[in-house]
This record gives structure tokens, C-alpha cells and sequence, in this order.
């Protein structure tokens, strides 16, 4: 295969010229190349739902919280919090903080995004924040948050885009084009997009914490091909980029050029069965639990992640990872059965072989796992046919109902309601197979209101046997480990189990 050697972005001082936010380019500092495993969805924090996006927003769109690499929650935007009683949160601001349009980042600024957040058609935020009841500007650094009831997961969710805070008069302006131009705190501001090429941020001179920024520019280049992303790498056409295939691992760690950075993630990957999400989820596999099992039974994930990973990643049976004090530790992990899986087909009285779509995005590694996972599939009496599908059109799809099942992944939350609840309960937004059943729903929430781990854990495993066990909505198949290499000339770098890129105290020497 070749690779596709990108040549270095001279974005033309026009980009900038003539607009009232244009800032005086640091001509002295260096620009940093990334390269990312794809191309993010919309740079929305309210509508976006991508780990790539999520990798750009870490230099876009400043957080009121943010986590360190031992998944502490400490201080961004806010500067401390407080709780009054279970159910009011008092947050601290931080003071001269502005947006990248110049106007001030204060209370209201703040109220205005959570509501957004909550209230905005098509957010995939207002699950994670659902439990909250009102904001309360106090002063203009200070607000009072007001929830529904007590809830263990809401200061951790805001930790990610629940927490960002875009500028109200740009968001205002543009509507629900604001992903096409997105204005928020971050230490770099948007300069351009092009569409699976690449997405450009230039330094803004008014950061808070502009000290500790030491680059003019920053570049996100998805490249799919993760053969072609380390050739990039290897001749210095970017500075760092995501790993998506182990078996580059060994030549990263003998190239002297070069440094590796590993970290057990806290996501999963999984295949979502669409089981009432439209015409699509009226097939034997969405409309019967022993159809899914069956299928679920016939995929042996120790031997898929070798095949794909070099045996890398941990195998899974379940959205909460091994790492977490709250993993579900009596849920076996599924061992391939075919003998049981054929007999379920036979119990549902379907006509072999079944027929499958299964869509997942247009990766290398993607398809080859969706070929091992077809391979394995037609030994118990399964047709799986393999959709590779572009990524954000494959996410846009599963919204749709647009697919029977859909492999795919999440990069993970600290606190396991990150990773369950908008994806099981029946009101969830990322719940694109519309799974519903009342009693995981009543689990799922009393889980966010208990504080003590141990009964929060007994929620999750009475849920999971009644979702994964009894109902099949999920296959969880593995647990991944986060990879990067970047070139040695880059210090500094510090990566945190959620995968993301925090460019504060990076430098190129």
C-alpha cells in the first residue's frame, strides 16, 4: 500500500485579512501537524458526538472542568465548586476570560450554554445533563445550579463538551451553522475546515492561559489509512497522530525519531443492534433476542483482537471498563459458542443463513474487523454483509435508523454513567437503536442518584443482566488501549486515559 505523504499547509494570510478578529500571527512559534484516524462530525459541542471531534475541541473550546492523567477533576474555566446540598452546585468562574469574538465569557455566558445544551433540538448533551433544573446567574463569576434530584455522574460530565462554553452572540448569530464557524474560550480559534483534509486553529493571543500555549498553529488532518498517517509521521509531515493499528507499534518503538504513548482508554467498542429504530429494525436480528444472542455467541472477541490488534485490547462484555472500581465484575465475558448459537436460530424458527448489514466506518483496521466478525458469523448460519460506511455519514446513519447493526465505538467517560446511560435508557441520545425497557430505565437513573460505589455497581449489573443478558441490545466486544506516537522533538505531551491532545505546556524544540 502507499502512502499518502501530505505536504505541509501554507493557509495564506487572506484566510485572516479584512475580519475584526484577526489576530497578530506569533510568527516565532512553531506550527503542530495531527493526525487524526478520521474526520470529525460537526465542531458543535452540543450536537457533536465524535472522539475526533472531541480531540479538536481540547484546543477550540475550553471546559469548565477539565481531568488530569489519574482522572481527577480539577479547574478550567471554573476556578472551584461547591456543593450547598445534593441537589445545588455553586460554581467559581474564572475572571477575564473572552470568548475568541472578544465578548466576555461570564455567568450568563455560562447559563446560556447549559441551557443550550438542555433545550437545543438534536443535542446529544442534554442526556448527560438531564438532571439539571435550572441555573442561577449569582454575580458575573459566580452561578448556583439547580438539579432534579442528587446526582453522582453531573460535575464529571461537566468535564467534557457539557462543559464547554461556546459565545452567545456568535451561537445566536449563526444558529445551527455555529459547527461551521464555532466561537469559544479555547486557546486556539477556528481559521478553516475542508471537508476530510483538514481543519486549521491559529493561537489566540487573548487566552487566559496564553503563557503556557507555545505553537502559532494547530492542524488536524484525517487520514484513515493508518499506514499512511505513520508515514507522515516518519518523514515529519505531522507531528503526532493517533495509532490505530498495533502491528505499527514495534517500528514506532525502534525508530529513534520517534516516541510511543500507551494508556489503558476507558471506552469500548460494541455492535449496536437496531431494534426499534425504524423500518430498518424489522428484521429477525432487531425484533429477536435469540437472533442477537445467537449472533453475539458466534463471534470469538479473544481471537478477533488478535487477528485485528496483535491481541492488544481487552476483550469486553459489558460499557464499563476493567480499570473502573465500578466494573461489573461477575459478567462473564462472552465465549464463542456456535453449537448454542445454532440451536437459538433454530428456536426462533428463521431460515438460514440469516442476512446481516453490518455497517461500520471506512477504516482498514474497521473492515478487516468487520471481515473476521463475518467469517466467524457464517459458521453459526449468519449472511453478515460488510458496510463501510464514511464515518460521520455512518453516525448520521444510526441516528436515521438507517442500518441493521453498527460497529462502533466510545472513547469513554470517568464516571461509568458517561458510558451507559445516554446509550440505554430509553431517553438516551446516543440510544440509536432505541432500545427501551422501563426497568433498565428505573436502574439506570437510581444509579445516578446513589453516591456509595458499591450500590451504584449493584444498579449497573442488575441493568446490564436485564439489557446485555436477558435483551441483547448491545455486543460489547472489546476494551481498547489508546495509542499515539508523536515525533521526539515534541515535549511535553501527557496522555490521559480519555485519549485526548491538551496542547497547554506542549513545545517543539
Amino acid at each position: 500500500m502507499t502512502a499518502r505523504i501530505l505536504a505541509p499547509l501554507a493557509i495564506a494570510a487572506t484566510v485572516l485579512a479584512g475580519t475584526a478578529q484577526a489576530q497578530a500571527p506569533a510568527s516565532n512559534l512553531p506550527n503542530l501537524r495531527i493526525g487524526l484516524r478520521e474526520d470529525p462530525d460537526i465542531l458543535d459541542p452540543t450536537l457533536a458526538r465524535s472522539f475526533v471531534g472531541r480531540i479538536v475541541f481540547a484546543s477550540l473550546c475550553d471546559k469548565l472542568f477539565d481531568i488530569n492523567d489519574k482522572l481527577e477533576i480539577i479547574p478550567q474555566l471554573a476556578t472551584s465548586h461547591r456543593w450547598e446540598d445534593p441537589k445545588t452546585l455553586l460554581i467559581t468562574l474564572r475572571e477575564g476570560v473572552s470568548f475568541h469574538d472578544g465578548e466576555k465569557m461570564d455567568a450568563e455566558a455560562v447559563r446560556y450554554s447549559l441551557m443550550r445544551h438542555l433545550s437545543m433540538q438534536g443535542s446529544f448533551r442534554r442526556g448527560e445533563i438531564t438532571d439539571l433544573e435550572s441555573v442561577e446567574v449569582v454575580s458575573p463569576t459566580t452561578l448556583r445550579l439547580r438539579l432534579k434530584q442528587p446526582s453522582s455522574p453531573f460535575l464529571s460530565q461537566l468535564t467534557d463538551r457539557a462543559g464547554m462554553i461556546v459565545s452567545p452572540k456568535a451561537a445566536e448569530a449563526a444558529g445551527r451553522d455555529f459547527g461551521a464557524k464555532p466561537v469559544c474560550a479555547g486557546p486556539f480559534r477556528f481559521v478553516e475546515r475542508v471537508a476530510q483534509d483538514r481543519i486549521v486553529l491559529e493561537r489566540f493571543a487573548g487566552y487566559w492561559n496564553a503563557a503556557n500555549i507555545h505553537f502559532n498553529r494547530v492542524t488536524f488532518q484525517p487520514i484513515t489509512d493508518s499506514t499512511a498517517r505513520l508515514a507522515n509521521l516518519q518523514s515529519g509531515t505531522l507531528d503526532l497522530i493517533e495509532v490505530t493499528s498495533p502491528s505499527d507499534v514495534p517500528g514506532i518503538r525502534g525508530d529513534r525519531r520517534l516516541r510511543l504513548s500507551t494508556v489503558d482508554g476507558l471506552g469500548y467498542w460494541n455492535i449496536i443492534f437496531n431494534i426499534g429504530n425504524g423500518a430498518r429494525s424489522q428484521t429477525p436480528l432487531g425484533q429477536d433476542a435469540r437472533v442477537r444472542q445467537a449472533f453475539d455467541l458466534a463471534i470469538d472477541r479473544e481471537a478477533l483482537i488478535q487477528v485485528v490488534y496483535e491481541g492488544l485490547h481487552t476483550p469486553a462484555s459489558q460499557p464499563i471498563p476493567p480499570a473502573s472500581a465500578m466494573h461489573v465484575r461477575d459478567l462473564a465475558v462472552t465465549a464463542r459458542n456456535l453449537e448454542r448459537a445454532k440451536a437459538l436460530l433454530r428456536e426462533a424458527g428463521v431460515r438460514t443463513p440469516v442476512t446481516i448489514d453490518l455497517m461500520l466506518a471506512n477504516s482498514p483496521e474497521m473492515r478487516q474487523a468487520g471481515e473476521v466478525i463475518q467469517s466467524m458469523a457464517a459458521e453459526a448460519g449468519f449472511d453478515v454483509r460488510v458496510v463501510a460506511t464514511e464515518f460521520a455519514s455512518a453516525l448520521q446513519a444510526a441516528v436515521r435508523g438507517d442500518y441493521q447493526a453498527y460497529l462502533n465505538g466510545w472513547s469513554g467517560r470517568p464516571d461509568p454513567d458517561g458510558n451507559v446511560w445516554t446509550f440505554m435508557h430509553s431517553r438516551g441520545a446516543q440510544n440509536d437503536g432505541k432500545y427501551a425497557n422501563p426497568e433498565v430505565d428505573s436502574l439506570l437513573d437510581q444509579a445516578r442518584t446513589e453516591s456509595d460505589p458499591a450500590k451504584r455497581t449493584s444498579f449497573y449489573s442488575q441493568a446490564f443482566r436485564l439489557a446485555l443478558t436477558q435483551d441483547r441490545a448491545r455486543a460489547y466486544l472489546w476494551h481498547p488501549k489508546i495509542i499515539m506516537a508523536h515525533t521526539a522533538r515534541l515535549q511535553g505531551f501527557t496522555l490521559v486515559p480519555d485519549g485526548l491532545i491538551r496542547v497547554q505546556g506542549m513545545r517543539l524544540q
